[in-house]
């Protein structure tokens, strides 16, 4: 009997490249088969597959190679501590009367959505440079505001990320390193600032943050010196948080570790209760430490050459913007911001949501918020999906990354730490695009959060970044 007779003859075992549906046409009719999830390289992008071979040269993979190691270990050496609060205009370096930062890369008033407008809007009303509304339109157009984004500061702000000079703000310092970072106090869920909400009662409470919160939790740390947030951060993965947007746990560890303090400071009776009151009442306190922690964590990674490292990813309702280590602090690659599919508040649907806005993905560029949304299965119920999910898309982003957390780590994978380090190349290579959890603004300033959900970054972004890789590097 020849060779091939031979082989008919015995029982075939079918492996699928690729196409799923062909496995399952499979399955269907009881046939054994094994599905194997493949993708040409670079989704069969030629140019990406071209900047991916040259950067894959021996000489220059191993310089690469050996910047992403020095990353990673930075990033786990990170020692991210919370040492006090200031106010923004005498704290954040680069900070004028006239200057307002804002979430995601560089952008002009011309191109902000409308949340980031309402907020920037409020925002010059609340430091007295303009009376209404309309007087606040008008100087934002004026040219005589300097839009800057707060990564460029050493700052990071959720949502549209507006920080003005007057606004208080947390101290975040990395004790390894010795850099420093910023983040504004959380106002809330639903009508605040940071959505686009400005009305009277959003400046209000603005002003009673400023006036009589600040004070408080200044005094407060002033006794407790400083907080090891990094072992907050730990703990609360152990608690069913992820740090982005579930800080349950954090903002009751946090609470803990400030409220002896509160209670022993020099302040009225009546005013220490309030500001204990106000941080207990909102969930999301703790995102405003989370963020200023993990941007102090990954700075440091922003001076090393060749590294194909994430250092930032961010958005502004317009632009999606990341920076790779290697490329250095000023080099912006950008894309369209992508709409979030989650879950919209009653009334609310997808065509009032604004799209993907905020700096609070530095979460995710430091291995934490949707890289360990497994850590947090309830996290679901807010942004959609299955507990199943929540693991899968943990358990995929080890792809594109260049390692593991030792102190982050997921309960329900075991403890395995988590996906860390997000490598460009090995985003270009696999397809695979960094998840994100995150909330949703409405589109239109004023009206505020109208949901939750996910999120990932568009590929036009890496696509260029990977280019400028190449053109830097390897000709």
């Amino acid at each position: 009997m020849s060779k091939l007779n031979e082989l008919f003859g015995t029982k075939l075992h079918v492996v699928n490249f690729g196409i799923e549906s062909f496995y399952d046409d499979l399955i269907s009719q009881k046939e054994a088969a094994v599905h194997v999830d493949w993708k040409p390289v670079a989704g069969g992008d030629k140019v990406a597959a071209a900047n991916l071979r040259k950067l894959k040269k021996p000489e220059l993979m191993e310089k690469i190679t050996e910047a992403n190691k020095e990353a990673l270990r930075r990033i786990l050496s990170a020692q991210p501590t919370l040492i006090g609060l200031g106010i923004a205009g005498e704290t954040i370096p680069g900070m004028a009367k006239k200057t307002i930062l804002h979430a995601g890369p560089p952008i002009t008033w011309d191109r902000m959505c409308g949340p980031q407008r309402g907020a920037i809007m409020g925002g010059l009303i609340y430091e007295g440079l303009a009376k209404d509304l309309k007087e606040a339109e008008k100087l934002a157009a004026s040219g005589e505001i300097k839009f800057e984004p707060c990564h460029m500061h050493n700052t990071v702000g959720p949502m549209a990320g507006v920080v003005t000079y007057s606004m208080p703000v947390w101290i975040m310092e990395n004790k390894t390193f010795g850099n420093r970072s910023y983040c504004t106090i959380n106002e809330g869920l639903g009508k605040v600032l940071r959505f686009g909400a400005c009305d009277e009662e959003v400046l209000d409470r603005l002003s009673w943050m400023e006036k009589e919160l600040y004070p408080v939790l200044k005094e407060a740390m002033e006794i407790k010196k400083e907080i090891d947030v990094k072992v907050l951060v730990s703990k609360l993965l152990q608690m069913g948080d992820e740090g982005h947007n579930r800080n349950e746990a954090g903002t009751s560890l946090l609470i803990r570790e400030l409220v002896p303090a509160i209670m022993a400071c020099s302040k009225p009776e009546k005013q220490k209760i309030a500001a204990y009151n106000f941080i207990n009442g909102n969930n999301h306190t703790f995102l405003n430490i989370s963020m200023p922690a993990m941007k102090c964590t990954m700075d440091p990674i922003l001076d090393i050459p060749y590294c194909t490292v994430l250092a930032t990813m961010c958005r502004n309702g317009t632009d999606f913007g990341i920076r790779i280590a290697g490329l250095g602090k000023d080099k912006w690659f950008t894309g369209p911001a992508e709409m979030v599919k989650g879950l919209y508040f009653p009334g609310y649907e997808e065509k009032d949501a604004a799209p993907d806005l905020g700096d609070s993905c530095i979460t995710e560029t430091a291995g934490i918020g949707g890289f360990c949304m497994a850590a947090a299965p309830a996290i679901v119920q807010f942004v959609g999906g299955q507990v199943s999910d929540a693991i899968n898309y943990s358990t995929k982003m080890y792809e594109i990354t260049v390692g593991e957390g030792q102190a982050y780590k997921i309960p329900a994978l075991n403890f395995r730490g988590s996906a860390t380090g997000i490598d460009l190349m090995k985003v270009i290579e696999t397809g695979i695009r960094p998840i994100i959890n995150t909330g949703i603004a409405h589109k239109d300033p004023g009206v505020g959060q109208v949901g939750a959900g996910l999120v990932h970054p568009p590929e036009e972004c890496f696509k260029t970044a990977l280019a400028a890789c190449a053109a830097a590097w390897a000709e």
